[in-house]
């Protein structure tokens, strides 16, 4: 892009479980010698988390990144230095989607269009769970809300054949504080 070159840098972040998110990062080569092997290093990156449709085939696959405006290394895996924290400002651009897992619990999917400069917008699925699922189910498309959580991965089985399945991830913002921005009538 404009004689910049970007590469896409796959973060491992560690939950409360123990388990782990893959986070894609988009960096560029401004911000990193791309001619290092930095496997095993703890990175940290600073940006926005951006959508944009990739054309496969005969549909488009909303692809999901962290752009990095910032990237430093941190020298001990300190929990306070190792976040995985995201803000969102945005609008509800479907309606959210509500229901039970098998177990009983409440879980609600909200596509957030969050604005950028330049006339784009980024387009994040959100994952509620519980009383923030039952607030979600109340949205309007165009609800104007802002959202706290963590960027989360988790690996699923797409079935592309009659006894064909391909392992795939999925990125989505997995929500512990909303709140609905009332709009101010002009």
């Amino acid at each position: 892009m404009y004689g910049e070159h970007f590469f896409i840098v796959d973060i491992a972040v560690c939950r409360l479980s123990n388990s782990y998110d893959i986070i894609p990062v988009m960096v560029s080569e401004r911000l990193l010698d791309v001619k290092s092997d930095y496997r095993g290093c703890i990175l940290q990156a600073c940006g926005q988390f951006r959508s944009y449709n990739r054309h496969e085939e005969t549909k488009n696959r909303l692809v999901l990144s962290v752009f990095a405006r910032e990237v430093s290394f941190l020298e001990n895996d300190n929990e306070d230095q190792n976040p995985n924290h995201i803000f969102l400002d945005g609008y509800v651009c479907k309606r959210p989607v509500y229901r039970k897992t098998p177990l009983g619990r409440e879980i609600a999917d909200v596509l957030l269009a969050v604005n950028r400069p330049y006339g784009k917008s980024d387009y994040i699925p959100c994952i509620c769970w519980g009383r923030n699922a039952r607030f979600a189910d109340q949205f309007e498309v165009g609800a104007h809300i802002q959202l706290w959580g963590r960027i989360q991965s988790r690996e699923y089985q797409k079935k592309i054949g009659e006894d064909e399945y391909e392992k795939r991830i999925a990125y989505e913002v997995s929500v512990s504080k909303m709140e609905f921005i009332e709009e101010e009538e002009a």
